[in-house]
């Protein structure tokens, strides 16, 4: 008659085997941004309302990026953006390394230059009250 075969399969075969039917999916590099805060607004409410009414706004003596000073090429500050010409996808990765997702009011993108809480090098550009602060907590709704 037939001969009763009983197969035993070791745990690492059996991991091989089931592996060995699964494709493998690309899911590209690595996102630059892993671990750092990405406010609700994102890219696009950084670059629609952030740089032109915060960072760089029509006048020039209430922003950070003062012609040949400060935070633009010129500035050689730890927080430098890109304004010849405006790279809006390097600037906002500049600006969340400011920030803080968790505690908004406490982003030194806000605090740096807002009068009576961070000491700022370029001095106190925005008070609490100043319009500027709601834009800029409004970016993390």
């Amino acid at each position: 008659m037939g001969t009763n075969r009983s197969w035993t399969v070791g745990p690492a075969a059996l991991v091989a085997l089931l592996l060995a039917g699964c494709p493998t999916v690309d899911l590209g590099d690595t996102p630059s941004d892993i671990g750092k805060c990405n406010p609700a607004g994102g890219v696009d409410y950084f670059t629609a309302v952030i740089w032109p009414e915060y960072v760089r706004p029509a006048d020039a003596s209430q922003g950070c990026t003062k012609t040949g000073q400060c935070h633009n090429e010129g500035g050689g500050n730890g927080l430098s953006f890109r304004t010849q010409p405006v790279d809006d996808t390097f600037n906002y990765r500049q600006a969340q390394q400011f920030l803080n997702c968790g505690q908004p009011m406490s982003s030194e993108f806000l605090t740096r230059p807002l009068s009576g809480i961070d000491a700022h090098g370029g001095m106190d550009i925005y008070n609490p009250g100043d319009p500027q602060v709601q834009l800029f907590l409004d970016w993390f709704m």
